[in-house]
């Protein structure tokens, strides 16, 4: 039986094939791209049977890639209260009185994303409100960029955290004048808390991972790469691989950071048929908005605060070494400047001493660095994982905690690309969206959605459209070893493509902003298609 061929045509497809950048139609045959040009040359090459799908006035781009994202996260959040935007404390408690009955796991009250940033005073939250309206349910709220969180007493209770009890390295555990915990727990503090809750039932994982796979191909997303993935939801996306039922490819970082790191290590690099797994993710600090994020000086906004290494640097190294020995690449999580010049340290010196520099090693968000340690960075073509929402979800409130000097070398996408560095390009849903047009947006003009600042936000950082588009599709390909195979539109590639309404290489920035996706295609199979 003759496999069937299907051709797409648009009003004008981005192939960001350097030898045919634009054409006019696509043909799909077993997955693969068996022709890209002029529709004329791509309906004879798929021959008089070929199905045809008429994308009207849409721009079609290689499939959309987040480079850095997390999936269960985005289904618990999807399910779970959710608390972005929220502008108070008052306003979280009224949300967490609406709970559905998704939000419990176990008789735990799950909710994430509130921001004190975002309240009046920009304050900490404590454990008071929580304590009067759930005075026996045990509640945790992550913070928006989960390296805090906001628990009430009774959850403390059962974690066994008195005022007596030690921060944990890595960790802190707030506390007030009298040295009772506040219910604020920052970064490796949130696991004494995380450890009693009881794991999700194999129906909630389930549920909370079709629901972000659906979300993201929603959102025109071909492939995620999963920052940090647990055993649990890694066999269950591995069934659903072997069965053929997964929608999206999944590049699978292992988790790095916990005991599942010795099953992994055991296991060594796998690969399937839409999922991989060959590298591993650790944490090296917290985040900024936290003040969790490792500086070499003091926070502005906090004298006598440098924040928090997650990992010794001893213990950093080994295990990026016994990955590296292992085959894996090694993916680590630094955002102040003092987690990226160890970060850098330990990725050159753990490359050199296994001969593992193929491998191609990752700094994930390298948000804030030294400009030295840039320079270190782009020489050694390390792979620059950054999400340009970032940028914009900070900017508010960025140089309050870093002071002008040091954002000379923050969310510094330009520095890095011109320093040599591969630039990978994502948003770490679900602390940000899993909107990948606002991404572009964001790359583009490092200003929000209504248009401020005026110029964007130190503009001299702003990406190209071109480079833009290439972050989210030539830079994850890149970065997952799949340059040969994805990224780009060329007969023989994979058939993964996305439609637009708005064209982000000739269209005005501002358009992405309203943009719709209308149809997200892997291996030639259509996973979602906007109503109409």
């Amino acid at each position: 039986m003759t496999a069937e061929t299907t051709v797409y045509r648009a009003e004008r497809v981005w192939t960001l094939d350097a030898e045919r950048p634009r054409a006019e139609a696509l043909a799909v045959r077993d997955g693969r791209l068996l022709a890209v040009g002029p529709l004329a040359e791509v309906r004879a090459a798929a021959g008089p049977d070929a199905r045809e799908v008429d994308l009207g006035r849409a721009t079609v781009v290689p499939g959309l890639v987040d480079a850095h994202a997390h999936l269960h996260g985005l289904g618990r959040s999807l399910t779970t209260v959710r608390l972005e935007k929220a502008p108070s404390v008052e306003d979280v408690i009224q949300r967490l009185s609406k709970a559905p009955a998704s939000s419990f796991q176990g008789d735990w009250l799950l909710g994430k994303g509130w921001d004190q940033n975002e309240w009046p005073g920009a304050a900490f939250p404590g454990r008071t409100e929580l304590d009067a309206r759930f005075p026996t349910t045990p509640v945790f709220l992550t913070r928006v960029d989960h390296h805090a969180a906001w628990v009430n007493g009774e959850a403390l209770r059962r974690a066994g955290i008195t005022r007596d009890t030690p921060d944990p390295h890595g960790g802190r555990i707030l506390k007030d004048a009298s040295g009772e915990p506040t219910g604020v727990l920052v970064d490796n503090a949130m696991d004494v808390v995380e450890a009693v809750i009881p794991a999700p039932t194999r129906e909630q994982l389930e549920t909370r991972l079709r629901a972000a796979l659906e979300r993201c191909a929603q959102v025109g997303l071909t492939g995620v790469h999963d920052a940090g993935m647990d055993l649990q939801a890694f066999r269950t996306l591995q069934a659903w691989d072997a069965a053929g039922t997964l929608p999206l490819r999944v590049y699978a970082m292992a988790a790095g950071q916990g005991e599942q790191r010795h099953t992994y290590l055991e296991q060594g690099p796998w690969q399937g048929r839409h999922l991989s797994m060959r590298s591993v993710k650790f944490l090296a600090d917290g985040a900024l908005g936290s003040r969790g994020a490792a500086l070499h000086d003091d926070y502005s906004d906090e004298p006598g605060q440098r924040g928090l290494l997650l990992l010794t640097p001893e213990e950093l190294e080994a295990r990026s070494q016994a990955f590296m020995a292992r085959g894996f690449q090694v993916c680590i999580h630094a955002i102040g400047d003092r987690a990226n010049t160890l970060v850098v340290d330990v990725l050159l010196r753990g490359a050199e001493r296994t001969g593992t520099q193929a491998l191609r090693h990752r700094v994930e968000h390298a948000q804030i660095l030294r400009l030295e340690d840039i320079r270190r960075l782009g020489a050694a073509g390390l792979v620059a994982s950054v999400q340009p929402t970032h940028a914009t979800s900070d900017m508010p409130w960025a140089e309050t905690r870093l002071g002008r000097e040091r954002l000379r070398g923050a969310y510094a996408w330009r520095t890095l690309k011109d320093a040599g560095a591969h630039l990978a390009l994502g948003s770490d849903f679900p602390i940000e969206n899993p909107d990948v047009l606002a991404g572009l947006y964001a790359a583009r003009t490092r200003q929000d959605a209504k248009g401020w600042p005026e110029g964007g936000w130190y503009p001299k950082e702003r990406l190209s459209a071109a480079e833009a588009l290439e972050g989210f599709t030539v830079g994850p390909a890149w970065a997952s070893f799949e340059e040969a195979r994805r990224g780009r539109l060329k007969p023989g590639l994979d058939a993964d493509f996305v439609a637009l309404s708005a064209d982000p290489l000739e269209g005005p920035a501002a358009a992405l902003v309203d943009a719709r996706v209308l149809a997200t295609v892997v291996a030639g199979a259509e996973v979602f298609r906007a109503a109409g």
